[in-house]
């Protein structure tokens, strides 16, 4: 358990530089701050729940900050371009979140540039390492979700 807290540990700092964001925001047309990149990253990822309405306590909850935190955010990459307000299909009262056709480009800019980074660090390892670090890394973030609603 050791090792494990010990990588963890590493992996949160190199997070916590937002290192392999600042790529991909260079890497775009249109200007985007990290913190409304992170606002696209969680409306993504919300909309690839399956019908689930995605909103600010979604991203409050997701980016693990407050409410208000939260709401400037959200605001911020909606001003931006990135992110529109949307009433709710199963309560019009309620305002949900989706990304625009240049928050599509920024999320498939951050996708493209993670993933060929993530390549490029374990492109030594055989396919099957591959394939099992990308099983077990996903199953022990199952996990860590199931402890924190637990």
């Amino acid at each position: 358990m050791a090792a494990v807290e010990a990588a963890m540990i590493r992996i949160r700092r190199r997070q916590s530089r937002r290192s392999l964001a600042r790529p991909v925001v260079e890497g775009l047309t249109e200007p985007v701050d990290l913190n409304t990149l992170a606002v696209v990253d969680v409306v993504d990822e919300g909309a690839g729940e399956g019908g689930r309405d995605v909103t600010v306590g979604f991203v409050a909850d997701r980016l693990a900050i407050d409410p208000s935190r939260a709401s400037r955010i959200v605001a911020d990459a909606v001003k931006s371009g990135f992110v529109r307000r949307v009433a709710s299909q199963e309560d019009g009262r309620r305002s949900c979140l989706e990304l625009t056709a240049t928050g599509e480009r920024a999320v498939a800019a951050a996708h493209r540039t993670r993933q060929e980074f993530y390549a490029t660090v374990i492109e030594d390892w055989d396919t099957q390492e591959q394939r099992e670090f990308a099983r077990l890394l996903t199953k022990f973030v199952r996990s860590l979700d199931g402890a924190e609603e637990g």
